[in-house]
């Protein structure tokens, strides 16, 4: 059994390191050292509703909707959209370092807010956990299927945490000023390109 749960850690890993929102957002708060602990706590525990969701039987119920997928798709490029506009207009903002000082004042509620929508609207984390997770561990004997969620959950709270640590440590050096104009820059483009390949799959479901 542990062979099965080295291959959900692998697999976990292989699917979460990739840059995208949840990794972003998690980061700008270790950066920030506001609330990143609780950041990352959230985020591991969405991955492991959703690991959980997708390895017992929610693959199916995705892969069976269209109506469903396309919901979540365009919801997750429009959101995605926005959140890109956001960071490259802080990138470009001729007073970068006071806009991260002012997002230092975001309430606990408002965080977890955004955290919920760059996790939940987030089109990539129902492939990844439903379509990927889910239709191999779906294909596992039910025994089998424990220690393939729990390798994959596993992954998600070392990357999860690790990086929201990692970045309150490299905060000196982060929140320089051409620090957070490059972050900035980086997310947004990131945030676009990911919205950009979820429309044109969007695009493609319809013909």
């Amino acid at each position: 059994m542990f062979s099965i749960y080295f291959q959900g850690v692998a697999l976990g890993a292989a699917l979460i390191l990739p840059l995208g929102p949840q990794n972003a957002f998690v980061m700008n708060q270790g950066v920030r050292r506001q609330y990143h602990l609780m950041t990352a706590g959230l985020c591991t525990l969405s991955d492991i509703l959703l690991i959980c969701a997708g390895i017992f039987g929610g693959s199916a119920l995705l892969n069976q909707s269209p109506l469903l997928l396309n919901l979540v798709t365009w919801g997750g490029v429009a959101f995605l959209l926005w959140y890109g506009w956001g960071a490259l207009r802080s990138a470009f903002s001729g007073n970068v370092a006071l806009a991260a000082d002012s997002a230092m004042q975001h309430s606990r509620w408002r965080i977890i807010a955004t955290m919920m929508a760059v996790t939940w609207l987030n089109p990539h984390v129902y492939l990844d956990t439903f379509v990927v997770l889910g239709s191999l561990g779906g294909q596992l004997p039910a025994a089998a299927r424990y220690w393939f969620a729990l390798g994959s959950i596993s992954a998600s709270v070392i990357w999860f945490f690790g990086l929201a640590l990692l970045a309150a440590w490299l905060s000196p050096l982060l929140r320089t000023r051409k620090a957070q104009r490059i972050i900035n820059l980086l997310v947004g483009m990131v945030m676009w390109f990911i919205a950009l390949k979820l429309a044109q799959q969007g695009i493609a479901g319809f013909n």
